[in-house]
């Protein structure tokens, strides 16, 4: 093969599935649905990403041609008009989606647990026949909204205490009235604040004269428009500029007992037997490591749009640089795939501490593969006009998000490897 026509084949590959179908032996479920992610993220995703970023806005454009694409359904069950594509399935998607817009993969997500958690996870639950009909019929009505009309639910889920890290109740609190409940309380680095349809918001049950529980928690869709929700404050943060993540505001609100996601008691449920259900911010940052790698093979080969066509790749250092990119590449790579495949309801303990693992290396790595790609290319890297200062920035914000922070996924490793439920040194 000549040499431009080996340049032109590397060139083409550049945008490969990151999971080859045939080599990760995917399904043909899973392999269409990334493949749809690709596409849309290839067309028309990379393009705007920049002005979601520079502008701090969210990305509605891209959230009506995943509606279009089907995407906005990943997970909801065939039977109810969505796509049945279940944790993985989502997972290998937002991964291609993470690879062109971050924060259209982030926000996403967000959205998508709505229907994964209420879906597949559900049904893997033990629920008597009434609280399974209940449930069934509730989902039904959100998955309508979803499917027909492309309505956008979002997953405020932190508040600045220690309930989003599952230590505590969560401090929003659901008081009981008349064929519903009055919901007050604040949810912090809200994505999709003042844009979603719907907030998914996870709450307290508070009972006269009970402590308030875990238990206790119930999670309701509480429209957008309804009198008392609010969203306050401003966002200009580091990076993922365009989730849009500002400070909702309950004051008294009202919600109709028919909005619930999940009966009550089925999120707690949820939480303690399907863990993996907090693993899936880390496919945006998976599609982030792979474009850092793409960028840097890509501009040191001369083939960057954007800069001048001059080849640095016959330079041993920058050939080190790369090769150490795609070792890190390659290790969260198969970690990640292993563990959104080994997902499960009440998995093992070495399952448990795989995804505490999965979820710290792909956060830190992806960010480490950003640094090395940054040094690596030099100075013009980091110039707006090309995008790999802005996965970086994106690419650092991983480490930070809860449940499942960097430091937590740390602390749970080395405390649930060395105890075993319900032993201590007292």
């Amino acid at each position: 093969m000549s040499n431009k026509a080996s340049d032109a084949a590397i060139v083409a590959n550049i945008d490969a599935p990151i999971f080859d179908p045939v080599a990760w032996r995917l399904t043909e479920l899973e392999s269409a649905l990334a493949e749809r992610a690709r596409k849309l993220g290839i067309e028309k995703f990379a393009a705007r990403a920049e002005t979601w970023d520079r502008e701090a806005i969210f990305p509605t454009e891209n959230y009506q041609d995943m509606h279009e694409a089907g995407l906005l359904g990943i997970c909801i069950p065939k039977e109810y008009g969505g796509e049945g594509g279940g944790l993985k399935g989502y997972c290998l998607a937002a991964a291609e989606i993470g690879r062109y817009c971050g924060a259209t993969a982030l926000t996403w997500n967000m959205h998508v647990c709505s229907t994964l958690w209420t879906g597949a996870l559900a049904d893997d639950l033990k629920m008597d026949d009434a609280l399974r009909r209940q449930h069934e019929v509730s989902r039904a009505r959100h998955y309508a909204r979803i499917v027909k009309e492309g309505r956008i639910y979002s997953q405020p889920f932190s508040e600045g205490g220690a309930a989003a890290a599952g230590f505590k109740p969560f401090t929003t609190a659901a008081r009981s009235v008349d064929s519903g409940y009055l919901v007050s309380g604040k949810k912090i680095f809200a994505s999709l604040a003042g844009h979603a349809d719907y907030y998914g918001v996870l709450c307290t049950h508070v009972k006269e004269g009970k402590k308030p529980s875990q238990r206790d928690t119930l999670y309701l869709a509480i429209p957008a428009d309804t009198k008392g929700v609010k969203v306050v404050g401003d966002w200009d943060p580091l990076g993922m500029r365009g989730t849009v993540s500002r400070t909702l505001i309950f004051d008294d609100v009202f919600v109709d007992a028919s909005e619930e996601l999940m009966p009550q008691g089925v999120y707690f449920m949820a939480a303690s037997n399907w863990p993996h259900m907090f693993l899936t911010l880390s496919p945006t940052y998976m599609g982030i490591a792979q474009a850092a790698y793409d960028f840097t093979v890509r501009y040191l080969r001369g083939e960057m749009p954007g800069t001048p066509p001059v080849k640095r790749r016959m330079y041993p250092t920058k050939q080190i640089a790369v090769a150490e990119m795609r070792v890190k590449l390659e290790a969260i790579k198969a970690l990640w795939f292993q563990a959104i495949t080994e997902a499960c309801c009440r998995p093992s303990k070495d399952q448990i501490l795989r995804a505490y693992a999965t979820n710290h290396s792909v956060m830190e790595t992806s960010n480490d593969i950003c640094r090395l790609a940054i040094r690596t290319c030099g100075g013009q890297s980091m110039l707006k006009s090309l995008h790999l200062e802005r996965l970086y920035r994106d690419s650092r914000c991983g480490a930070l998000m809860l449940p499942w922070t960097a430091e937590l996924c740390l602390d749970r490793i080395g405390r649930e490897a060395l105890y075993e439920h319900g032993e201590s040194d007292d």
